[in-house]
């Protein structure tokens, strides 16, 4: 072979050297654990939700998923800390419309943009907020606690995981649609709210299903009614609030995964396909289940469509409960 073509023979594996670089380094993610922020404090529905998929996805990608608790100010702290973090690929953090939908119109200050500073990767659950009271409380259902409420005003408190979260919004739409005088009392997390409501400490809370569902199942808190269109399977004895008489737009809250703005779009797609998977596990159906919780796919841009679509609304709800942002 002449010294030409042995020139041109190693540029040939050179190139090919070259060119398979991209794939290799693409099969290789992950090579290392990924951290997944949780926003709230553990025990509530965050905390579980991210526990119960952080698991599946490290069994789906090969390495471990590690689930860190960053509570505070409503999930605006979490957020941040994810917002800031480097779009390498190894940060995730599990959002929900609280964070991105409410929180804009409730804080001054929030330290991300909820459209500009993620990659959403995909919707993965839903819920209504079940209202439960103190055993204490003498009110057996939502009518009774009305006219309680009227013949109290300000003297009822009900517990939330901050200005903004789920919690808080259906207390005022609460207070808005029935007129009655209850007080807001926020907590860093919606299951320190219900801790102190099975303490006695307050008397109401609009709680996600995940935290208060143990509780009313021993007696513990009394279920007056859920938030959601319809009654809850975990529930089915509990009245929706319209059922209730109570007519008025109570969101339903949804959870989703988001990476840093920036993420790789192939880091995207292949934990957004992990997920398609994750959701039809028998198991995890069946533990969304016993959650009160409802599994949830969808495309990335789904995530930013239901933002937009609802901050506006959510904007003039909270405007017509008085509520402003501090």
């Amino acid at each position: 072979m002449s010294y030409a073509c042995r020139i041109g023979a190693c540029c040939i594996i050179v190139m090919s050297l070259t060119a398979a670089l991209p794939a290799r380094a693409q099969t290789a993610y992950p090579s290392k654990p990924l951290r997944f922020i949780a926003p709230f404090p553990p025990g509530g529905t965050t905390d579980v939700l991210s526990r119960v998929l952080a698991q599946k996805l490290s069994d789906a990608l090969g390495r471990q998923v590690v689930v860190e608790n960053r509570p505070g100010a409503g999930g605006n702290i979490g957020h941040e800390v994810a917002a800031k973090t480097a779009p390498d690929g190894y940060t995730l953090v599990m959002s929900s419309n609280a964070a991105l939908v409410a929180n804009p119109h409730l804080y001054k200050r929030l330290g991300f943009d909820p459209l500009s500073d993620f990659a959403p990767i995909s919707a993965v659950a839903k819920s209504g907020q079940v209202l439960v009271v103190h055993p204490s409380v003498p009110v057996r259902n939502v009518k009774e606690l009305i006219g309680l409420a009227k013949a109290r005003p300000g003297q009822l408190n009900f517990g939330s995981g901050g200005r903004g979260t789920p919690a808080h919004v259906a207390g005022e739409i609460f207070k808005s649609a029935t007129g009655v005088n209850i007080v807001h009392v926020a907590y860093k997390g919606g299951i320190l709210a219900v801790n102190d409501l099975v303490g006695g400490q307050i008397e109401m809370v609009f709680s996600d299903m995940v935290p208060a569902v143990p509780h009313v199942k021993v007696n513990r808190l009394r279920a007056l009614s859920v938030t959601s269109d319809e009654r809850s399977s975990v529930l089915p004895e509990v009245p929706t609030m319209v059922e209730a008489g109570v007519r008025g737009s109570s969101p339903q809250t949804w959870w989703a995964i988001l990476a840093p703005k920036g993420t790789p779009a192939a880091v995207i797609t292949r934990i957004n396909t992990e997920l398609e998977q994750i959701m039809k596990l028998p198991d995890v159906q069946e533990r969304y289940a016993v959650l009160g919780l409802v599994t949830l796919h969808t495309p990335p841009e789904r995530v930013t469509d239901w933002i937009k679509q609802e901050s506006p609304r959510m904007g003039q709800v909270l405007k017509a409960a008085g509520v402003e942002p501090e």
